[in-house]
């Protein structure tokens, strides 16, 4: 699994004109991609990362300061741009696999004691937010 994790100062999502996720204040906009060997135990083990990673004002962590994210699928995550001009999507794990993985970190996420928005699983969504830094880094399980 992979993550691309945005401190942020408010993130929404829009599907068809609809805001289907948003955080305000102080958070994290999450951007997920999932390949074709990632697990369960993986997106739990993100999970437990995104709450406990010391990204935040002060290096704190979302658990510290009970910060909102907002978990948002992107398969893109995974293409690969090395050759021609267009990418590949292979890396990218299929819909059937991948979504209940999404929604496994976002369980697992709610378990730990977090408030978790999302978008839509396959959506065109919008994605708005306010990059606090800017500060962006790249997760990997």
């Amino acid at each position: 699994m992979r993550a691309v994790v945005q401190r942020v100062d408010g993130a929404s999502v829009v599907v068809a004109g609809e805001t289907v996720g948003e955080i305000v204040g102080e958070g994290l906009c999450v951007l997920v991609g999932v390949t074709h060997d990632d697990t369960p135990e993986k997106a739990a083990q993100l999970a437990r990362k995104l709450w406990s990673v010391r990204v935040l004002e002060g290096e704190k962590s979302c658990s510290d300061v009970n910060a909102p994210l907002l978990v948002i699928s992107q398969f893109t995550l995974y293409g690969d741009a090395r050759k021609g001009r267009r990418p590949t999507w292979n890396a990218a794990a299929p819909g059937p696999v991948a979504e209940p993985l999404v929604d496994e970190v976002v369980a697992q996420l709610r378990q730990l004691g977090a408030h978790v928005e999302t978008g839509r699983f396959g959506a065109d969504m919008r994605v708005s937010l306010t990059n606090h830094g800017p500060f962006t880094v790249l997760v990997e399980v």
